[in-house]
């Protein structure tokens, strides 16, 4: 057995002597009662009885432990051209002052505080004050619109809502104040604010309801961290629901830090002292878990950039940090590494900086197409590591266990199972399909530590999303299929499995041909419905910078490219040229828009759509 088999198998014998064992490496101010509680299964509760908190884990300990002096925090924006640096005794400072700010705003243990925040460093500071004193933060991704961050008030009921007066895009500054005046008066919210005033934008404040950050950390009273329930909630985080009403994901203290301390060692292979970088954004799960919590509760650098990754102000942006911070490894959605790609697609920048302190590549958050990971294995030289996880569970469903191993990489899989995650393929019915069969992903009851406490103000809503159609199992929504290694494929959401002409077909597997193509800087497939044929696919094909061959060739050979590797049966007759795809903030694809686009159907812009503009371009694309 291998390394990793022998961790793996070791779970499965003794799920909560194993997670038992993992959590030695939490400072524990009583030890739990309960490793697992059962009482309100399918939402299992972990560490049951035991006290803790987060924010002592990710700073003070470190500090206590004669660590102050490290670096705990780097702020590089390229947005700013500033570079600042905190020591992990310089966060505890700041940290502790700012959550007696909170205390003297009367705000409690349970209380909700809302980050609608550009990524400053003062974001960072305001998440961990809030886990320090037992406050429930709820960050809500900077610039959101008004309407949609109306809702996630209306939900969190905040007492205090933490800003700024601007966040900064390239060529543009984007002024907060006015969006949350708005949802404050769509919400008739009476929460108070905090602003914390940014040189490039000024905003008018609201004489007893909005203060500035900076007057009142002047006259704030430091504050220790509060012992808690393992069991309390940390965080909301929302994700767009189905119904338009978003769900606020639960996130709890105790199993929280088990799963980001164990995925950092074992996953990430991060020590103590090492740099670690995730570009990300804070109001995304990747930003919480690997931007805030795992690299502080693991004693390390956490990289916070205010950036992109082309255009501020190159496609060089990304091996400039790498170099100038010594990263030993960067956690970044593959539609970064494509945009770097479309860019430079000989990687030419990469040569103007010293990188050899760079270990290991992770992607996650969307599928990661065996082009992109080639490309970027022969760029830096180092492995490239997909793997798979949710907003739902926190860390990795499946990985590639750096700190374990380095297993095979099979390109297009994510790797095997991490441990305490039990994945199953089933058919719509319930049956569990064996090798290469195309179906729902499972996971086995119970999730593992990190995994969601529940959704806020509703766990029926929970229950029913995740838990019900095939009990026992939580639905991942995600379509694929395992090998006979037992190695994933990710084939896209089960929305993204179309039906064409009874024939169930993958999408992500039609757009793993495309992206094969050598012109093919990125693409996306999608379903369109047909009155013959129930759904046609429909691809739409992003080029290469320098891309010589005209459009009308480059579609044809891609219609002939998947018609060779998949079959007629796909049925793959319509493909176009689009200069980008409609993307998230965070960088996923918004294929259900283009779906309704390509078919003429109703559709709403959604609020995390990063520029309105694109589907104008795209509609014109289609249409012209």
């Amino acid at each position: 057995m291998s390394s990793y088999e022998k961790i793996y198998q070791s779970w499965k014998n003794n799920p909560q002597d194993f997670w038992q064992e993992a959590a030695r490496e939490i400072h524990w101010f009583k030890e739990c009662e309960e490793v697992l509680d059962e009482t309100n299964a399918p939402l299992y509760q972990w560490f049951k009885g035991a006290k803790t908190n987060t924010c002592y884990n990710a700073i003070d300990r470190h500090v206590i432990a004669g660590q102050g002096d490290r670096t705990a925090l780097i702020y590089d924006s390229a947005m700013t051209g500033q570079v600042r640096k905190y020591t992990y005794a310089e966060m505890q400072d700041h940290i502790s002052k700012f959550a007696g700010v909170l205390n003297a705003k009367g705000v409690k243990k349970g209380d909700r505080v809302l980050l609608y925040m550009p990524m400053i460093p003062e974001a960072v500071i305001a998440m961990l004050a809030c886990a320090r004193i037992g406050a429930i933060h709820t960050v809500v991704f900077g610039g959101f619109a008004s309407n949609e961050l109306a809702k996630r008030i209306i939900d969190a009921e905040p007492k205090i809502i933490v800003s700024a007066t601007c966040g900064l895009e390239p060529g543009r500054v984007i002024a907060y104040k006015p969006l949350l005046d708005e949802a404050l008066a769509i919400s008739k919210s009476t929460a108070k604010t905090i602003i914390v005033k940014r040189p490039e934008c000024d905003a008018e404040l609201i004489d007893g309801r909005d203060f500035y950050w900076e007057k009142l950390m002047k006259v704030a009273t430091p504050v220790d961290c509060l012992e808690l329930e393992a069991t309390d909630p940390l965080y909301i985080l929302y994700t767009s629901g189905t119904t338009g009403t978003p769900k606020g994901i639960v996130r709890d203290n105790g199993g929280h830090l088990v799963a980001m301390n164990w995925s950092m060692k074992n996953v990430y292979a991060m020590s103590p002292g090492d740099v670690y970088w995730a570009a990300s954004d804070i109001g995304w799960v990747v930003g919480h878990s690997y931007i805030v919590y795992a690299p502080l509760v693991r004693g390390c650098t956490t990289i916070l950039y205010e950036g992109k990754p082309v255009g501020t102000p190159d496609a060089g942006a990304f091996w400039r940090v790498i170099a100038d911070h010594k990263v030993n490894a960067l956690f970044v959605a593959p539609t970064a590494i494509r945009a770097i790609k479309r860019e430079d697609p000989r990687g030419e920048f990469l040569n103007n900086y010293d990188i050899s302190a760079f270990r290991t590549l992770f992607l996650a958050g969307e599928r990661a197409d065996p082009d992109t990971v080639k490309w970027s294995e022969k760029m830096v030289s180092v492995p490239v590591i997909d793997h798979w996880w949710q907003t739902e569970t926190s860390w990795s469903i499946c990985a590639n266990f750096m700190g374990i191993e380095h297993l095979l990489v099979k390109y297009g899989s994510p790797s095997v199972p991490s441990p305490g995650y039990d994945v199953r393929i089933f058919s719509d019915e319930g049956e569990e399909l064996g090798p290469k069969k195309l179906g729902n992903i499972v996971v086995k009851e119970p999730l593992p530590p990190g995994g969601m406490l529940g959704i806020w103000k509703d766990n029926q809503r929970c229950i029913e999303t995740y838990f019900k159609e095939y009990p026992g199992f939580y639905l991942t929504g995600d379509a694929g299929h395992k090998d006979e290694d037992g190695y994933l494929y990710i084939m896209g959401r089960t929305d993204d499995v179309i039906n064409v002409a009874g024939h169930r077909l993958s999408t992500g597997s039609m757009e793993e041909v495309l992206s094969n193509m050598p012109d093919v800087a990125e693409c996306a497939v999608v379903g369109v419905a047909d009155e013959l044929k129930g759904q046609i696919p429909y691809g739409f094909i992003v080029l290469k910078s320098g891309t010589e061959k005209s459009q009308d060739d480059i579609i044809t050979e891609a219609i002939q490219s998947v018609r060779t590797e998949i079959g007629a049966v796909a049925s793959f007759k319509n493909a176009v040229i689009v200069k980008r795809l409609p993307k998230t903030r965070s960088g996923k694809i918004l294929r259900r828009v283009m779906s309704s686009i390509a078919g003429k159907e109703d559709y709403k812009t959604p609020a995390t759509l990063d520029d309105p503009m694109i589907l104008d371009e795209i509609s014109a694309a289609l249409f012209s």
